[in-house]
C-alpha cells in the first residue's frame, strides 16, 4: 500500500513539476517577444514623411522593362499598404525619395527534358539596389543587395509556344514590392 501510494505521489509531482515548467516557458516567451506585432499595428516611418517620391527605378541589366515592372509593384504596395502619398517627380514637394537600380537580371535553366534535352524550367534571378533618403540627403533606409529569384516553365509545345517568364517577372515584382515596402516599414 505504501508503496503504490509512493509511486503515485511520484507521478503527482513529477507532472506538477511538469506543469510548472510548461507554464514557466509560457511566461518567458511570451514576455520576450519576438518581434513581431500584431496586425494592423501602424508602423511608420519619421512623423515628417507624408510624401514618398518614386522615380522609375534604374536598369544596368538587358531584361526587357523590368525596371518599370518593378517600379509599377512598389508605387502599388506603397499605395495599398500604407498612407503616404506616392509622387513620381523628384523635384516635387516629396519628404522623402526612393530610389531603386536593377543590377543583374538573369535566367538559368534548372531543369532539362529528358526526351528532347531542351531545358524545361528556369530561375529568373533579379539584384536590386534601393535606398530611401529624406530632403536633406539622410539615409533612411537602405539595402544594396536585394536579391530575388522565380521559377517558370518553358513549353514544351512549340506550335502553342507559350513562356511563362513574364509572369514570372511579375511575380517576382510583386514579392520584391511586398517585401521592400514591410523591410522599410519595420524599420521603424
Amino acid at each position: 500500500m505504501i508503496f503504490c501510494s509512493t509511486i503515485f505521489g511520484m507521478r503527482t509531482r513529477w507532472t506538477a513539476s511538469r506543469w510548472a515548467a510548461a507554464v514557466a516557458l509560457g511566461v518567458g516567451l511570451a514576455s520576450t517577444g519576438c518581434g513581431y506585432h500584431t496586425a494592423g499595428t501602424a508602423v511608420e516611418l519619421p512623423q515628417n514623411i507624408h510624401t514618398i517620391a518614386i522615380p522609375a527605378f534604374v536598369s544596368r541589366s538587358q531584361t526587357f522593362r523590368i525596371e518599370q515592372l518593378l517600379t509599377d509593384a512598389v508605387v502599388r504596395e506603397f499605395n495599398v499598404r500604407t498612407q503616404y502619398h506616392v509622387i513620381h517627380d523628384t523635384n516635387g514637394d516629396a519628404d522623402a525619395v526612393l530610389k531603386a537600380t536593377v543590377l543583374s537580371a538573369s535566367a538559368t535553366p534548372l531543369a532539362y527534358d529528358s526526351q528532347t534535352g531542351r531545358a524545361a524550367s528556369a530561375l529568373i534571378t533579379v539584384s536590386i539596389q534601393v535606398s530611401l533618403t529624406d530632403r536633406q540627403g539622410k539615409v533612411l533606409f537602405e539595402n544594396p543587395s536585394y536579391l530575388f529569384h522565380d521559377q517558370y516553365e518553358l513549353s514544351r509545345d512549340l506550335p502553342s509556344f507559350f513562356e511563362e517568364d513574364s509572369p514570372a517577372v511579375d511575380r517576382l515584382s510583386r514579392d520584391f514590392a511586398r517585401t521592400l515596402v514591410a523591410n522599410i516599414l519595420e524599420a521603424y
